[in-house]
């Protein structure tokens, strides 16, 4: 069975970085290498997780409007580990952090895409 843990997450003030890192198992790192791997965050009050970045199996990122130009996405496939450095954090980036993986060429924005999921990680930007 495949499992995705995150970790990185805490609190920190406006402006502040954080680095979230999530680890694969249950697949051989080719596999983690040929997903679709993706950061979501679920905002205090809102139902839907919003998408933060995508990186897909040739390594394309994609941001969400919101982080771009702040938050890199990255992968280490030897390691089966899926990183977000976040920086100039804002209030409004508070949330559920969630790593995502699916197998398919083009990776998707809605969460429906994506059927592996973490358990999530909590960040907390104060102002």
């Amino acid at each position: 069975e495949v499992e995705l843990v995150e970790s990185g997450g805490g609190a920190v003030e406006d402006g502040g970085s954080l680095r979230l890192s999530c680890v694969g198992s249950g697949l051989p790192a080719s596999q983690f290498n040929g997903s679709c791997l993706a950061w979501f965050r679920q905002s205090p009050g809102k139902n839907q997780r919003e998408m933060v970045a995508t990186i897909s199996r040739l390594g394309t990122p994609g941001y969400g409007d919101s982080v771009k130009g702040r938050f890199t996405i990255s992968k280490d496939h030897t390691k089966k580990t899926l990183y977000l450095e976040m920086t100039r954090l804002k209030p409004e980036d508070t949330g559920i952090y969630y790593c995502a993986r699916e197998v398919r060429q083009v990776c998707l924005e809605a969460p429906g895409g994506y059927s592996s999921w973490g358990q999530g990680t909590q960040v907390t930007v104060s102002s």
